[in-house]
């Protein structure tokens, strides 16, 4: 990872994230890093594990949240039901920054089918590595929450 910055990372993932969850927490390892599973590639309900990443960010256990699945649909749309979390499904490293800038997005969601591992890794630099810009895009997070 390229700071020396250490972060407190909530990691989860369904069967198809399995292999990327366990690369990123390799790649990952010098922060404090809480997996809350799936810890096989074997079929799995992606809520199961979605739910408790969220919770972790929005009870401020840890500071950002790292979801993987197929396609990330699956896992965004869950994480988004808690409140003050803000997921965000990143395929491009352009997309992982402006998450971070514009929307303070506190979860980044990965879809495993459709990026790279080398993909994944920049786009959690990126994503943990890039400043909410606060300003103009203040007012727009705060009229998120219902």
């Amino acid at each position: 990872m390229s700071t020396d910055k250490k972060y407190k990372i909530a990691i989860g993932s369904d069967h198809a994230g399995f292999e990327y969850k366990e690369l990123l927490k390799a790649y990952l390892s010098a922060n404090e890093i809480k997996d809350f599973g799936t810890f096989a590639a074997d079929s799995v309900d992606y809520p199961d594990f979605a739910h408790p990443v969220a919770s972790a960010i929005e009870n401020c256990q840890f500071e950002f949240g790292i979801l993987v699945c197929g396609s990330a649909n699956g896992v965004a749309i869950t994480a988004n039901k808690h409140q003050n979390i803000r997921a965000a499904i990143c395929w491009l490293n352009e997309i992982a920054a402006l998450a971070r800038q514009h929307n303070n997005a506190n979860i980044i969601c990965i879809p495993a089918r459709f990026v790279s591992t080398a993909l994944a890794k920049e786009m959690v630099d990126t994503f943990l590595n890039t400043p909410f810009e606060g300003g103009r895009h203040q007012n727009r997070v705060d009229k998120i929450s219902c």
